[in-house]
This record gives C-alpha cells, sequence and structure tokens, in this order.
C-alpha cells in the first residue's frame, strides 16, 4: 500500500461501513462508554520495568519485535480493567491464545483482513479503542506509519506494531527460549524463558533487559525468577537480539 489518505474526521460509527471491520464495529460503539480515563494504562506487573511509565501511555507507539505472545500480554490488563483493543492484519492471531494469556476477550475485537484499506481502518479504530495492535508486514509506507501514529497521539490511544514501525517510541524484543515441561520426550510443555531487551527514544532510550516466564506457570506473563531483576544498564543490557518467531 502506497499511502491512502486518512480521514481524520471519520468517527467510530464509520468503523461499520470500512471492508473488514464487521467483527469490530459494534466493538467499537461500546468503547465510547467505557474508556479508561488514565494517561497510563496499566501492564502486568511483571512487564512495567521494561516501559518507562511502567505501563502504556496514551498516545503512544510500541513496536513488539520476535513474539506475538508478548503483544498480546501488553494487553491482557489494560482489557481486564476495562478498556477496549483490536487487532488488524493479524490472521494468525487467535482468541484462544489471547485469552490464555490474560485478554479480556470481550473486549478484544479482531479484524484479520483489512485489505486494501488497512490504514483507514487502523485510524477508524484508533478513534474509537484504546489500543490498537496491527501487523504493517510491509502494507505502510513510512509517512502513513507515522501519520498513523500522530493519530493515535491525538486521539490518546495506544498503537502496538508486531514488528518494525517508523518512529515508534518505545522497542521491545523478545528473544525466545526453552520451554519446560516435556520430560524424556513426554509430557505438556509448561512454561518458556525469553530475554526481552528494551529500548527506544526519550524516556525509553535507556536500553532495560528482564527475564520473563512467556507463558508463566498460571498461563499468564511472569518474571523469570524472583531474584531476576530488570537490568538498567547499557553495558549488562548488551546488543539488541535479532526478531524470533514466537
Amino acid at each position: 500500500m502506497t499511502g491512502a489518505a486518512i480521514d481524520t474526521r471519520a468517527p467510530v460509527a464509520k468503523l461499520a461501513s470500512l471492508p473488514g471491520v464487521s467483527t469490530a464495529s459494534g466493538v467499537a460503539a461500546a468503547a465510547e462508554h467505557a474508556h479508561v480515563t488514565g494517561r497510563v494504562l496499566p501492564v502486568a506487573a511483571a512487564l512495567r520495568d521494561l516501559l518507562p511509565s511502567a505501563g502504556l501511555r496514551r498516545g503512544s507507539t510500541v513496536a513488539v519485535h520476535g513474539a506475538s505472545s508478548l503483544l498480546l500480554a501488553l494487553l491482557a490488563e489494560a482489557t481486564a480493567n476495562g478498556s477496549w483493543a483490536a487487532a488488524v492484519g493479524m490472521p494468525d492471531l487467535g482468541l484462544v491464545a489471547a485469552q490464555e494469556l490474560g485478554v479480556e476477550v470481550g473486549r478484544f475485537a479482531l479484524v484479520p483482513h483489512p485489505g486494501v484499506e488497512f490504514a483507514p481502518v487502523v485510524a477508524a479504530l484508533l478513534d474509537g479503542l484504546d489500543l490498537v495492535a496491527v501487523d504493517p508486514a510491509g502494507r505502510l509506507a513510512p509517512q502513513v506509519a507515522r501519520r498513523l501514529s500522530a493519530r493515535a497521539r491525538h486521539r490518546g490511544a495506544v498503537l502496538l506494531s508486531c514488528g518494525a514501525w517508523p518512529g515508534a517510541e518505545v522497542e521491545l524484543h523478545c528473544a525466545a527460549g526453552r520451554w519446560t515441561g516435556l520430560e524424556s520426550g513426554y509430557g505438556y510443555l509448561g512454561t518458556r524463558r525469553v530475554t526481552v531487551h528494551a529500548g527506544g527514544r526519550g524516556a525509553a532510550a535507556r536500553p532495560v533487559r528482564a527475564e520473563l516466564l512467556l507463558p508463566g506457570p498460571a498461563g499468564v506473563v511472569a518474571r523469570g525468577a524472583p531474584d531476576t531483576p530488570a537490568v538498567r544498564s547499557a553495558e549488562r543490557a548488551g546488543p539488541l537480539p535479532a526478531e524470533e518467531a514466537g
């Protein structure tokens, strides 16, 4: 997509008329009555050290590299506390996986195939919801991506990208680790230990690293070990890892 113009006047009601948004239109209408008034949306305790505001600051853009499970974990606490969210252009993302990671699926809409209307769909959702997760996957020109980030700032929404996003304030890189639960070649997968590196611009410029269990013993994200705090120095954080599927 080379960059369709974004109609900044589009109300939430316009969602129903956009291709691929029929699954989200009802949620968007209800969201007008359920917005969280705080400027920082909550995240699980295990994730707070990775974010400069100890949560998701309204108006910000966050790029998540390497694990869609980390992106879902970021949505969990906010949706459980009344925020509304949507995922756009992520057909492999399922409601079961989201629920297992703590997302309140009654306040979570999926728009798996927005087609050529990707940018207008995201813009309309940013008008009406608190958090919008997207997979740009080469669909957007950089200038269109920046306009969507500006839209998020203006509307007080949080834009989360599954992958690189021009000008993202926060960058989270998840390096997949090993699973536990399989003993002697049989059993059930239980927890997965991962390392998350955080960085970005402004307040997020100082590198941070945390060892997490994603999922943890209860199915949701947890700290890797009680005695493994997030590391807040460039020397100990080390280089950012390459992206890994997860």
